[in-house]
């Protein structure tokens, strides 16, 4: 049996990193019919302004959940989640995912735990940020 997860807070949860570029958003793309030029041809993001091809938002929303998944690992479920972009994801980036314990509720049976989320460039600039609480079995 998988011990329970201890949390309090401040407490910051393990990276999820990867780096993407055109085989990653290929993939993504396939699974979710998500076959937009920009985020396919470096000339098709030039053509819209941006410095060639980029990553698709909702990509970061999946490093973000497979980030909880990791950290939850079966031993909790997701309860809400909101999310905001704020930057580009480019070919090549590597991308991290992590996030931060901002409250911790004790619960009968289980324990509520809000964070703090967020997806970042090597610089550490933001590409996506949210909020997300998960329900711990206890």
């Amino acid at each position: 049996m998988t011990p329970a997860i201890t949390v309090q807070e401040g407490d910051e949860l393990p990276p999820f990193v990867r780096t993407t570029g055109f085989p990653e958003w290929i993939r993504f793309a396939a699974v979710n019919d998500e076959f937009v030029a920009i985020h396919m041809d470096d000339a098709a993001g030039q053509a819209a302004g941006l410095p060639g091809a980029i990553g698709m938002g909702f990509l970061q929303v999946a490093y973000l959940h497979n980030m909880l998944r990791d950290w939850l690992a079966g031993r909790g479920t997701v309860k809400t989640f909101k999310c905001r972009f704020s930057g580009m994801n480019q070919k090549g980036q590597e991308v991290t995912a992590t996030g931060k314990v901002t409250a911790v509720t004790k619960l009968e049976g289980s324990t509520e735990v809000e964070l703090e989320i967020w997806t970042a460039d090597p610089s550490g600039q933001r590409i996506a940020s949210g909020t997300c609480s998960v329900v711990l079995d206890d």
